[in-house]
């Protein structure tokens, strides 16, 4: 239990460069960019294409691998990495079929307003009042684009809330401030805190690949669950509101003291999945990390009876594994 350490602002690097010494890094940078970006359009004209093939695959499997996480000037929602997330995902692009238009269509009435009825094309205003076929179209227009995205909604809104099967997995996820505890309701249970992965301890946990495990988003012990396997998540809180949030899977609810929420996700595909608390809980909101690890079944197993005794050993196990299996699918490709 870590509820008393703080992961703050002022854990952050800072280094001071002086300003002439930037321009020069600066220069020498956008110079060496130059050189690499002729050299690769080189490269790109005079290789084959099996072998471009072949590249691409290499940096594809590397990607899936890893599964997904934010990314700069994101604008789209994360790969989903479950049937519900897929669900949720069409249904934002299925609204944007509505919303375009509308926007467009207001943009122009605007627009055809302001320049049709400018006082000095109008220095006598219309005194109109009624307009029975506008009146109409703008009743019936908005009450049928609220039917055809309502049903919809109502009908993910309930699939969220009704799992297809029987949960295989229950955990216990419980907030504070700024960590989480995780129990596992097994015949014997495993319990232990997850909090932000500090930069000074990344190389004694093995994790210093910061496109694995990215700053402010890693975490020093992931919560590990199997994939294709229907798990249950209760959620509550020791102090104030949290809330349990992870995109790929299309899941956020909140944790709440002195009431237990429930969730639920089946992971499809391997990985290390990034989500972060959703809810203003203090200062160091911002540092309040989730990292999910999705494994085989057989890895989770084996992770799961050596982490009853040793978790630091499990983790580091199960890591070696995971990333031994990745280096030999990419070059397998």
């Amino acid at each position: 239990m870590r509820r008393e350490k703080e992961y703050g602002l002022n854990q952050l690097e800072t280094v001071g460069i002086p300003v002439p010494a930037l321009f020069v890094i600066l220069a020498g940078t956008a110079a060496r960019n130059w050189e690499t970006k002729r050299a690769m359009r080189n490269f790109l004209a005079n290789a084959k294409f099996l072998a471009s093939a072949g590249a691409a695959a290499t940096i594809l499997a590397g990607t899936s691998a890893h599964a997904d996480q934010p990314v700069e000037w994101e604008t789209t929602f994360q790969a989903p990495a479950t049937d519900m997330m897929r669900q949720i995902e069409w249904f934002g692009n299925y609204t944007m079929w509505f919303i375009v238009p509308i926007t467009i269509l207001v943009l122009l009435l605007l627009a055809y307003c302001i320049v049709k009825f400018r006082a000095s094309a109008n220095p006598v205003p219309s005194k109109t009042s009624h307009n029975t076929l506008i009146e109409v179209i703008w009743t019936v227009g908005p009450v049928v684009i609220l039917l055809c995205l309502a049903i919809p909604s109502f009908q993910l809104l309930t699939a969220q809330y009704t799992p297809p099967e029987e949960a295989k997995l229950t955990v216990k996820a419980t907030g504070n401030q700024w960590n989480w505890d995780y129990e596992y309701q097994t015949d014997s249970t495993l319990s232990f805190n997850s909090a932000i992965l500090q930069d000074g301890d990344r190389a004694k946990a093995g994790k210093e690949d910061r496109k694995v495990y990215p700053r402010l988003l890693a975490v020093d012990n992931e919560l590990v669950v199997p994939v294709n396997t229907m798990t249950r998540v209760l959620v509550t809180a020791t102090d104030v509101i949290h809330s349990f949030g992870m995109p790929s899977f299309g899941i956020k609810v909140d944790a709440i003291p002195g009431r237990t929420n429930e969730t639920w996700f089946k992971a499809e595909k391997e990985g290390i999945f990034y989500g972060q608390c959703s809810q203003l809980c203090g200062k160091d909101h911002a540092f309040m990390p989730i990292a999910i690890r999705v494994v085989s079944d057989a890895q989770f197993k084996t992770w799961l009876a050596a982490a009853k005794t040793d978790l630091p050993g499990a983790n580091k196990t199960l890591m070696a594994e995971v990333d031994g299996q990745n280096k030999v699918a990419a070059a397998g490709n």
